[in-house]
């Protein structure tokens, strides 16, 4: 969603240049108006648009798993969905929500200040037209049909000011208004919306005093306009007299219409969006496939350890002073996964479930990188993948001393119950004071060892639990054997 919101910011900019540089001065009013109200909505589709014809591969730097880590934890444990809350909002999401309901707000005292003004005014109702007389005022705008107007005005020439007003009304200019209005309460942190807002709110006004010059006197016109008057500070109505337009609005009227053969610069829109679509065409890499992951790995065995065998696992927040660290990162695992999880609706609408094998590296510095997922669908993995990235930033696993990164797995089980509500099992390794024992081809060695092996020497690696484990090996497989067998040269 970040990327989303920054490439549709980055879109705006590069149009608002375009326009302010090239297009703004010229007298193509309607072309321009189009062009505002299309370029920001494009900003808002060009980052979801994929065009075959320019997809390219971006290649991702990556590590990837050898296939022996995916299965070294797997003891179960079951997460019920009535444990999960039904209200998961991170800070950042408390934020731009918070910043969402205040715009709302605002924009509900702007609607309030117009319901006033109409209840308190004279309403005088003309065929195209509704007329509200504003007594001991000076003010003059429209708002959808109705034009508002002081009394103080209707005593001097006020013929031009109605005709300018029934031009944004017969234009609908509330609603490309209303429009912007809409994007600064769901893009409040955005201020391009605002700029957008006053581009087409300034456009309006060009677009009405160039039409109303056509039938009056353009000397008094300008007259008119250079008087200084009240004005109602509400963005999203066209004002007549707006202080700060005034002398913008002089200007374009003494201005020359601009040659036909200058319209040819909303070519240069062209050239932009191609950019554009060639840009959010381009892919990261595909993920490996199993084999990929069987065959290559990254994982250096100097850099990165297990979270089964490195000597100091990664701390989870809050459990700094916990006794067993190993327990307690489970522990605040499960927590975490019984807090975030949500069985995604169209998962269970197609009666999806099945086992989401996931890994994540806990890396030197403690963040959550190259999350990898095996699972029966898509849906199901993008569940796991949204969990896992709102783990927070950990105290990094250490061993001999020094810091290093630990991949570590999480196999997730999605369970639909035959009364249609979603339970979610969270198979993840408890660990135990023993540490499973270790045989390659079937010599038994230490975890330092089991650690040094090549993981592209490994053929097969199986794993044996419970009776399964104790009826081959006796005593010694009572907290599981895992078996590797060396490929043969």
């Amino acid at each position: 969603m970040i990327q989303y919101i920054l490439e549709c910011i980055a879109f705006q900019l590069l149009f608002l240049v375009i326009y302010d540089f090239f297009l703004k001065k010229e007298t193509f009013f309607q072309w321009n108006r189009v062009y505002l109200i299309g370029t920001f909505v494009l900003s808002l589709i060009l980052p979801w648009v994929k065009i075959e014809a320019f997809k390219q591969q971006v290649p991702q730097t990556f590590a990837r798993y050898p296939e022996y880590l995916w299965g070294l934890q797997n003891e179960a444990v079951v997460v019920d969905s009535n444990d999960a809350t039904w209200w998961n909002v991170t800070w950042q999401e408390g934020v731009l929500y918070g910043g969402m309901l205040l715009a709302l707000l605002l924009f509900g005292l702007k609607i309030r200040q117009l319901y006033l003004l109409r209840k308190s005014g004279e309403k005088v109702i003309y065929p195209l037209f509704t007329q509200i007389v504003i007594t001991n005022s000076n003010i003059a705008f429209s708002f959808f049909k109705s034009i508002f107007i002081g009394d103080k005005v209707l005593k001097m020439k006020h013929d031009t000011i109605i005709a300018h007003e029934l031009v944004h009304i017969k234009q609908r200019h509330t609603y490309d208004l209303l429009f912007f209005e809409f994007m600064r309460i769901v893009g409040w942190f955005n201020p391009l919306v605002y700029v957008y807002q006053n581009r087409i709110s300034e456009l309006h006004e060009f677009i009405a005093d160039a039409q109303v010059s056509k039938e009056h006197k353009s000397d008094h016109y300008e007259q008119l306009l250079a008087q200084v008057f009240q004005t109602e500070h509400i963005s999203f109505i066209n004002q007549f007299f707006t202080q700060s337009l005034i002398k913008k609005r002089i200007i374009m009227l003494q201005k020359s219409k601009s040659k036909k053969v200058w319209q040819l610069k909303y070519l240069l829109l062209v050239p932009m969006v191609l950019g554009m679509l060639l840009y959010t065409s381009c892919e990261m890499e595909s993920k490996t496939t199993n084999s990929d992951i069987i065959e290559e790995t990254t994982l250096k065995s100097s850099a990165d350890f297990p979270f089964t065998v490195v000597e100091e696992v990664p701390i989870f927040p809050g459990c700094e002073n916990s006794d067993d660290k190993r327990a307690c990162f489970n522990e605040k695992i499960q927590k975490h996964i019984s807090k975030h999880f949500n069985y995604p609706q169209a998962a269970q609408d197609a009666n999806i479930e099945g086992r989401v094998n996931s890994m994540f590296l806990i890396t030197q510095e403690g963040t959550i990188e190259n999350i990898k997922m095996r699972g029966p669908d898509k849906l199901l993995e993008d569940e796991v993948e949204r969990i896992i990235k709102k783990l927070p930033k950990m105290t990094p696993g250490k061993q001999l001393g020094k810091v290093v990164n630990v991949p570590f797995s999480i196999p997730i089980q999605f369970k639909l119950q035959e009364d249609n509500t979603a339970n979610m099992v969270s198979e993840i390794s408890n660990e135990s004071e023993i540490d499973p024992l270790y045989y390659v081809d079937d010599r038994k060695i230490t975890k330092l060892e089991m650690e040094a092996l090549d993981p592209n020497t490994i053929e097969s690696i199986f794993i044996l639990k419970d009776k399964k484990a104790i009826e081959k090996y006796g005593k010694e497989g009572e907290n599981g054997i895992i078996e590797i067998k060396i490929k043969k040269e």
